[in-house]
């Protein structure tokens, strides 16, 4: 779909999955990411052996249960900020979107 072309070079990492968890699609972002060993994708495999038990227990109850996750992590050098939420087809949840943007250790606040 051309409309949604713009994601595939968008400056956050995003990675799609299914209710089961397998990968069914990810951004350039996100794969540049996740290259592991020559991988240049994840898509078709479980994202569930890519995270801690506790991580993968998490993910599997956001996916049951419609619920939102919503964190920062410091990785070599650089912050980020993790959401992740299910995403939805004719009204049920389909399966999770993650979405990892890269932010400046010291940012502004502003209440509105």
């Amino acid at each position: 779909m051309k409309e949604f072309e713009w994601v595939k070079n968008f400056t956050a990492a995003i990675t799609v999955c299914d209710q089961d968890g397998i990968v069914i699609y990810m951004n350039e972002k996100a794969c540049k990411t996740f290259d592991k060993a020559g991988e240049k994708s994840m898509i078709g495999q479980s994202l569930f052996p890519c995270h801690k038990p506790e991580s993968a227990e998490k993910i599997k109850y956001m996916l049951e249960n419609n619920t939102t996750n919503n964190y920062t992590i410091e990785k070599n050098g650089i912050k980020k900020h993790i959401y992740q939420s299910p995403w939805y087809r004719e009204g049920k949840v389909a399966g999770m979107v993650e979405i990892s943007m890269e932010i400046p250790f010291e940012m502004p606040n502003y209440k509105r």
